[in-house]
This record gives C-alpha cells, sequence and structure tokens, in this order.
C-alpha cells in the first residue's frame, strides 16, 4: 500500500494526528492549528445574496445533556410539575427566572426567551448534531453547523485568526461538515491553557525552519498536481495558515491570563466561565463564531440537585459575559446565544427524582445583535408540557441566526456529492424577536 492509499484509508481524527505529529517532529510547527484547519480570509463566492446584517459575531453557549427549561428559564411557579424549584422577578416585566440565576435576573432586560422550542430530536448525539446543523444525524454525510456557514458564505474579517472556535467541545458539536477543511472549527481544549503549540520549537533555528518549509511547499505543490482532492487541498493549505497564525500579534488574544484578575473572577473560575471569557477576547480580535460547551445537564437523576450545581457558574459566566460585552459597547452587534439539544420533562421522575428527555417543548435565549430583550416569546402551558403559542423549530432558531448574520436562508449550496443543502433546512427566521 502506497502513502496516498494509507492517507486516505484513515479517518479524519487519524489523518491529522499523523499530519500534526510530522509537523511537530521535523518542522517544529507544534499541532495547534493543523489539528483545525483555519478559514478563509475572504468570502469564498460572492454570488451568494447577503443581506444587511445586525449581528457580527456570535458567542454560542451549548449546554450539554438537555438543560431543564422550569428549573432555569421558564419556570412554572405553582405548578406540580415544577417541584421544589422557586421562582424569581427579572428586571424584565413578565419574565421569572428560576432561583438558581439571581445574577442574570438583573440582566433579563437584556435577553429574549425563546420559551417555545421544538425538536423531533430526543437523543443526545442526535439532538447536538441536530441543533447545530438543522439536520437529522446520518451515516452518509456530515452537515456544516452555524459557524462553518457563516466563514463560507460571509468571509471571516481577521486574515491571521480562525474565523470559527471551539472551546470544551465534543464529538458531537460544531463541524465544518462538507465543507472545505478549512471551514471547520478550531479546537481549544481549556481555556486556562488557550492555544497551546503556537510558537516555533526553540531547537529548530528560523534558518532550518525556512529551508524545511521551502522543500515542504515543493512535495506539497507536486503531491497537489497529481491528487487535487479536499483533504490533499486542506492538509496543503494548513501549513501556510500556520506560519500566519505564529507570527501573528493577535495570539495574545488566546491568552487570558492579560485580563485583570477581578475581570477573572467576576466570569467565574470554572471552565464555562474561563471559556466564555476567552470567548469575549476572541470576537474582539475578530473572530466571527465562538462555541463555549459546558456539559453535565443530562438530570434523569437528582435533578434538583444537580441544578444547584450546575446553574450557578452558568448564571456567573452569562451575567458577567453580557455586562462585559455591554460595557465594552459589542453586545450591540454580537449575538449571544444559549442553546441546548433539548429539554427535561416537565412531570418528575419520582423514583430518581429527575427528568428525562424532552425535545417537545423546551427554551433557548437570544441576546445582543439586534435582538429586543426582556421578553418571552411563545408559550407553554400552565405546566409547561405543550405549545400553545408560537412554536419555534430548530430549523427556525438557527433561521432566526443566519438571518441576523445577514445569511439568506433560503439560498441552496451544493454538496461535493451535487446534493442542495441550506443553512437551516427550511426554517423561517422569527423577525418578531428583533427589535
Amino acid at each position: 500500500m502506497n502513502l496516498k492509499d494509507h492517507f486516505h484509508r484513515q479517518d479524519e481524527p487519524s489523518r491529522r494526528t499523523f499530519v500534526s505529529g510530522l509537523a511537530a517532529s521535523l518542522f517544529g510547527v507544534g499541532a495547534m492549528p493543523l489539528v483545525s484547519p483555519l478559514s478563509a480570509a475572504a468570502r469564498l463566492d460572492d454570488t451568494i445574496p447577503l443581506h444587511h446584517a445586525t449581528a457580527k459575531r456570535v458567542i454560542y453557549l451549548f449546554l450539554s445533556g438537555g438543560m431543564s427549561q422550569l428549573d432555569t428559564f421558564s419556570p412554572k411557579p405553582g405548578a406540580v410539575t415544577q417541584g421544589p424549584t422557586e421562582s424569581i422577578q427579572s428586571n424584565a416585566e413578565d419574565v421569572l427566572v428560576s432561583e438558581h440565576f439571581p445574577l442574570m435576573a438583573r440582566h433579563m432586560d437584556k435577553v429574549c426567551v425563546v420559551e417555545s422550542m421544538n425538536s423531533n430530536q430526543g437523543a443526545h448525539a442526535q439532538g447536538q448534531y441536530y441543533m447545530h446543523t438543522s439536520y437529522e444525524l446520518r451515516g452518509t454525510i456530515r452537515h456544516p453547523s452555524l459557524g462553518a456557514w457563516l466563514n463560507y458564505m460571509a468571509g471571516s474579517v481577521n486574515e491571521t485568526l480562525p474565523g470559527h472556535v471551539a472551546i470544551n467541545s465534543g464529538l458531537y458539536h460544531a463541524s465544518g461538515g462538507f465543507l472545505e477543511s478549512k471551514f471547520m472549527p478550531l479546537p481549544i481544549g481549556s481555556a486556562e491553557d488557550g492555544l497551546q503549540n503556537s510558537r516555533r520549537a526553540e531547537h529548530v533555528t528560523p534558518r532550518t525552519f525556512d529551508r524545511r518549509m521551502a522543500r515542504l511547499r515543493e512535495m506539497n505543490d507536486a503531491f497537489r498536481g497529481r491528487y487535487d482532492t479536499k483533504e490533499v487541498r486542506a492538509y496543503g493549505d494548513m501549513y501556510d495558515q500556520a506560519l500566519a497564525l505564529m507570527d501573528s500579534q493577535d495570539l495574545a488574544a488566546f491568552d487570558i491570563s492579560k485580563e485583570p484578575q477581578a475581570i477573572r473572577d467576576a466570569y467565574g473560575t470554572e471552565p464555562f466561565g474561563q471559556g466564555c471569557l476567552l470567548a469575549r477576547r476572541l470576537i474582539e480580535h475578530d473572530v466571527r463564531f465562538v462555541e463555549v460547551v459546558n456539559d453535565g445537564w443530562d438530570t434523569h437523576a437528582e435533578n434538583f440537585d444537580r441544578m444547584g450545581e450546575n446553574c450557578p457558574p452558568v448564571d456567573r459566566a452569562l451575567s458577567a459575559l453580557l455586562a462585559d460585552l455591554d460595557a465594552r459597547g459589542l453586545l450591540e452587534d454580537t449575538l449571544v446565544v444559549l442553546a441546548t439539544e433539548f429539554g427535561r420533562t416537565p412531570k418528575i421522575n419520582t423514583q430518581r427524582d429527575g427528568r428525562d428527555h424532552y425535545p417537545k417543548a423546551f427554551t433557548c435565549l437570544l441576546a445582543g445583535g439586534g435582538i429586543q430583550g426582556g421578553f418571552k416569546y411563545g408559550k407553554t402551558d400552565a405546566e409547561g408540557h405543550e405549545i400553545i403559542e408560537d412554536k419555534v423549530t430548530v430549523q427556525d432558531f438557527n433561521a432566526t441566526i443566519a438571518y441576523a448574520l445577514g445569511l439568506p436562508a433560503d439560498h441552496e449550496m451544493y454538496s461535493p456529492s451535487g446534493r442542495p443543502f441550506q443553512v437551516a433546512h427550511k426554517g423561517v427566521p422569527v423577525k418578531g424577536l428583533f427589535a
């Protein structure tokens, strides 16, 4: 078996590992952006009909496992389904939050609570994929998530930084799908650690490095001339992109230690809070789409105890993020999204004191980026079982995000196999959410 055949037989993570290891050992580049290529610096297709955008960038916060809507942002005080979780009044009229969000209660005037979310996917992997892509998870194709669509359709802004970053992300979260690998998110495992291996190795002199890179380009050009495929283009391009980032002053954006300690403390010392702080730093440097993932919301058992543990870090981080963006004048054109793959059952599982999966009616949040704050959109019944007003499908929700970014939700793009796809799969933007 020749090298080309061996390369193509590997799955995507194996191919990246191979190339990253080669780079680290021979060229001293390290593994940072080679693990996930950076985005293009300009629009790939100027024929895509963009419209006026109310947001330039997105911070997408994903609570993995299924956030309980009744115990967070859609409480039903007095209902038998509410359980022991109490409600408190926020600074927005007619908007209650649970007792676990006293800090966010002061910022709900900036937030639209979409109470009438609806999905048809009730398993974790499928629900996470559906929420990110608007398409059902299938074994034959991978669909792009919103960050990939944004950088493909509208282009990135900063030529040396990735246009799409995922912090604390897992397997079924953000993806470049069938788009070129350059539109995949750059994964950051820990906000504290930042972007690892992002400097030239000390044992490789500049002269040696330049000589090796020149030879590598010769080999890449020759190989690409014979095998001009998506995979070969991706691994040929990423070296130049990695070098541009290594020499960029914008690398400082990944270093949250440069923040004043008071700011770091305000976000909370937990990984999610520090991830939100890193997200703010990145969007300040014109990274267009940053996702921060928070795990642990699969509360089949001990739901109410778990809420007491899970909610405070999110309360601190989200309230600090909104206040920080607002104070810096960034909230106006930064869309902040709090999403989850589905909700939890209003009916309490008394045997385990928990709540099970419930895609039928759940809650997500939107703030900034032209969104009207201080109100709830949609409505569920008194116990939270049924949507009784203004249902919002996952596709509609994603189409709304796309609309805020100026992306045409009805524009068809074609996969390499020639199949048509849309950014939100026939979703209709909910324009009533905008101020």
